[in-house]
C-alpha cells in the first residue's frame, strides 16, 4: 500500500497525529489534577467536554465532508486543533490554566475532531485503488494500535520529565505534521455535490443508512458494544484489578494484552479478506462482547490478558472490515455522512453506559454485571448474523488478484 504516494503521505501524517492523541489521553488527566483543587470530577468534566462536542457536531461534520473537498475539511480541522492544543499548552506552562478554560478548549477540540473523522473515512478511497481500501484501513488502524501500546509509556515518561503542558505542546506539533502531509496530497476528485441544501444532504445521509439493512444492523450491534461492553471493561475491570489482582499494575498488563492483540489484528486484516464481511463483522464483535465477562472473571491476570489479546484481534479486524464496507458499498458522495452516523451512535450511548454500569454492578454484583453486558451484546451480535442484508454483503476483489488466487482465503473463511 505504501507504494502509493498519496496514501503514503496520508499514512505518515496520521501516524504522527494519533501518537499525539494517545499522549494527551494520559497527559490531560494529570494536567487537570495538577491544578489547585483539581479532582477526579474535574477530569471527567474536561474529558467529557471533548466527547460531548464530538457527539453534537459529528453529523454536521459528515455533511461538510461530503459537500466540501475532504482534504480541505481535514486541513481546517488540523489547523483548529493545533491552535487549541497550543493555547492549552501555553495555559499549562504559564500556570494560567483553570478547569473552566480547559473545558472550553477541549470542547472546541472535540468539535474540530467531529469534522475530521468522517472526512478521513471518505478520503481513503480517493487515494487508493478500488479493492485496496481494506489494506489502507488496516495500516491506519495499525498505527493507531501501535500508538495505543507505546503511547501510555511514552506519555508517562514525558509527563514525568517535562510536564503535562509540554506533552500537550508535542501533540500540537503533530497536527502541523499532519497538515503538511495533507497540503501535499493530490487525491482523486470525489463525486460532485448535486446542489442539495445542507438539510437535504443531512436527511439524505439518514436515508443512505436507513435503506441498507446491513448498515442499520451493524450500527445496532455497535450501539450494544459501546453502551454495555466498553463501560463494563472500564468500570468493572479496574475495580476488580484493584480489589483482587494487586492494583494498577495488573490492569496495565491486561490493557497491554488487548493492545498487542489489536496490533496483531491489524496485521491479519492486511491480508485476510473474508468473502462475506457482514457476517465476519457480526461474529467478530460477538466474540469481542466477551470482554466485559473476561475482565470481571476470577481468572489469573495473565489468563485475562491472553483472552483480552484474542478480543483485541477481533475488534481490530471487525472495525477495519466495517470501514472498508462503508467505503466500498456506500456511494462516494455519501460516505462521510454515513460514517458520521456511525460515530454518533458510538459516542452517544457511551455516557449512558458509564452512568448505568456502576449502579448496576453495585446492585447485581460486579461479575454478574459483566456477564449481563456480555450476554446481551453477544445476543445482539448473533441476531445481526441472521439479517439477510448482512449475509448478502460481499467483498470487492483486490486489483490484480485472479479468482484462482482465492483458495487460501476460502480455507480461512471455512475455519472462521
Amino acid at each position: 500500500m505504501l507504494r502509493h504516494r498519496e496514501f503514503r503521505l496520508l499514512f505518515a501524517g496520521q501516524a504522527f497525529s494519533v501518537l499525539g492523541d494517545r499522549l494527551v489521553t494520559v497527559a490531560m488527566p494529570f494536567a487537570v489534577l495538577s491544578l489547585p483543587g483539581g479532582s477526579a470530577s474535574d477530569v471527567g468534566l474536561v474529558l467529557g467536554a471533548n466527547v460531548l462536542a464530538l457527539g453534537l457536531f459529528v453529523l454536521i461534520g459528515g455533511v461538510v465532508g461530503d459537500r466540501v473537498p475532504r482534504q480541505r475539511t481535514m486541513l481546517a480541522s488540523d489547523a483548529v486543533r493545533f491552535l487549541v492544543q497550543a493555547i492549552t499548552a501555553t495555559l499549562l506552562l504559564t500556570d494560567q490554566a483553570t478547569v473552566a478554560l480547559l473545558v472550553a478548549t477541549q470542547f472546541v477540540y472535540g468539535a474540530a475532531e467531529a469534522f475530521f473523522r468522517p472526512a478521513l473515512v471518505g478520503l481513503i478511497p480517493q487515494v487508493v485503488q478500488r479493492g485496496e481500501e481494506q489494506a489502507a484501513n488496516a495500516l491506519i488502524t495499525l498505527s493507531m494500535n501501535v500508538s495505543m501500546v507505546l503511547g501510555p509509556t511514552l506519555a508517562g515518561v514525558l509527563v514525568a520529565t517535562t510536564g503535562a503542558g509540554a506533552t500537550v505542546a508535542f501533540d500540537a506539533l503533530t497536527f502541523v505534521i499532519s497538515g503538511l502531509t495533507l497540503m501535499r496530497l493530490r487525491p482523486r476528485a470525489a463525486a460532485p455535490s448535486e446542489g442539495e441544501t445542507f438539510r437535504q444532504q443531512l436527511v439524505g445521509g439518514f436515508v443512505e443508512v436507513r435503506t441498507r439493512s446491513w448498515v442499520v444492523a451493524t450500527l445496532v450491534l455497535f450501539s450494544a458494544y459501546h453502551a454495555l461492553v466498553l463501560p463494563g471493561i472500564y468500570v468493572l475491570g479496574p475495580k476488580i484489578a484493584e480489589d483482587e489482582r494487586g492494583g494498577a499494575g495488573a490492569w496495565g498488563i491486561i490493557s497491554s494484552g488487548f493492545g498487542l492483540g489489536a496490533v496483531l489484528g491489524s496485521l491479519i486484516a492486511l491480508r485476510w479478506r473474508p468473502r462475506h464481511p457482514g457476517v465476519a463483522i457480526a461474529l467478530l464483535l460477538t466474540v469481542a462482547s466477551a470482554q466485559a465477562l473476561i475482565v470481571s472473571s476470577p481468572l489469573p491476570t495473565l489468563a485475562v490478558a491472553a483472552l483480552e489479546a484474542v478480543t483485541g484481534v477481533c475488534v481490530s479486524i471487525g472495525f477495519t472490515l466495517w470501514e472498508t464496507a462503508l467505503q466500498q458499498h456506500i456511494p462516494s458522495g455519501a460516505q462521510s455522512r454515513v460514517s458520521a452516523f456511525d460515530h454518533l451512535v458510538s459516542v452517544a450511548l457511551m455516557p449512558v453506559g458509564y452512568a448505568v454500569m456502576g449502579p448496576l454492578a453495585e446492585t447485581l454484583g460486579y461479575r454478574e454485571a459483566g456477564l449481563l453486558a456480555t450476554v446481551v451484546s453477544a445476543a445482539v451480535g448473533l441476531a445481526v448474523v441472521a439479517v439477510p442484508g448482512q449475509r448478502r454483503l460481499t467483498a470487492v476483489p483486490v486489483p490484480g488478484r485472479s479468482r484462482s488466487d482465492s483458495g487460501e482465503r476460502d480455507e480461512v473463511d471455512q475455519v472462521v
